[in-house]
């Protein structure tokens, strides 16, 4: 659930005719000095993974600690959205909604790298 201070309420208005939202949101509880200058990783916390610099996966360590999901929206009510999941902690801040408009936001013709199609949901989390 994602409450919004009541000034924004406003701008709330049409979102529940969107069936996903991409939730901005600061990544505060993963946030010291030496996880900022972590800048590379083995993707998922495997370590048979290949190393890959934070920038090319989805590492929660990362020097700038805003974070994106893709979640859908079950309902809008005054300055409350309700989602169906995320993958951020209660009481993240969070920064920015967007409406997920499919003719915009997304690629075709995606390459990805091996290691995302191994064993493991790509929306586990896997690093440290």
């Amino acid at each position: 659930m994602i409450v919004l201070d009541k000034k924004y309420e406003k701008g709330l208005l049409g979102l529940e005719h969107w069936s996903h939202v991409q939730v901005i949101w600061w990544f505060d509880r993963n946030d010291t000095p030496q996880k900022r200058a972590i800048l590379q990783v083995h993707p998922r916390g495997n370590p048979n993974n290949p190393l890959t610099g934070v920038f090319a996966c989805r590492a929660p360590v990362r020097p700038n600690l805003i974070a994106l999901s893709l979640c859908k929206v079950v309902s809008v009510k005054d300055n409350v959205v309700e989602i169906d999941k995320i993958d951020a902690i209660e009481g993240t801040p969070v920064l920015d909604l967007k409406p997920y408009t499919p003719g915009n936001d997304r690629a075709m013709k995606v390459k990805v790298p091996d290691w995302t199609k191994t064993k493991g949901s790509q929306n586990e989390r896997r690093e440290p």
